[in-house]
């Protein structure tokens, strides 16, 4: 039994900016690969993206839930239903496997983690910036962004999430 792909019901943002024709070439690419390997080998595959969620229905009867590498993906069960979320951790792809209360499995997927930014990247040498764009440009924390600007950007939205709970 497999896995069912409930898709979430959210307005895809209208705006489409300026981003490395490459990097979106590649990761396109590799996405077609995966996915022509993963239907060859006849694997459910759930496709999530990187730091979104997804409500996914579970086989009847699951009792326990495994996530092959948490850092990829992680799962929250939903209670009163036989349903989890799904959310995007790291880039790449680890299985889930759905066991019964007596241990037997009854499912199992392969996650595949994916980008979903749609913004600017800036490359200044060996460092690189994100920048969302939706409608003024910010800064934001994208993995594989330099670390210095990663830390920086991490501590502004840290400062002003502490400053917006003390109220």
């Amino acid at each position: 039994m497999s896995f069912s792909d409930l898709r979430l019901m959210t307005p895809k943002a209208p705006l489409h900016l300026i981003v490395s024709g490459l990097r979106h070439g590649l990761a396109a690419g590799a996405a077609c690969l995966f996915a022509a390997t993963a239907a060859l080998a006849g694997e459910d595959v759930i496709t999530v993206n990187l730091d979104r969620a997804k409500v996914i229905q579970l086989p009847e009867k699951t009792s326990t839930v495994i996530v092959g590498n948490p850092i990829i993906a992680d799962v929250t069960l939903l209670k009163r239903s036989n349903r989890m979320v799904l959310t995007g951790k790291g880039f790449g792809e680890t299985n889930l496997i759905a066991l019964d209360a007596a241990g037997n499995a009854i499912g199992e997927s392969v996650i595949h983690v994916t980008p979903a930014f749609n913004g600017l990247v800036v490359q200044r040498g060996m460092d690189r910036e994100s920048y969302n764009c939706a409608p003024g440009c910010q800064p934001t924390v994208t993995l594989g962004d330099a670390a210095k600007f990663m830390g920086d950007v991490a501590g502004q939205i840290q400062n002003r999430n502490t400053a917006s709970s003390a109220r």
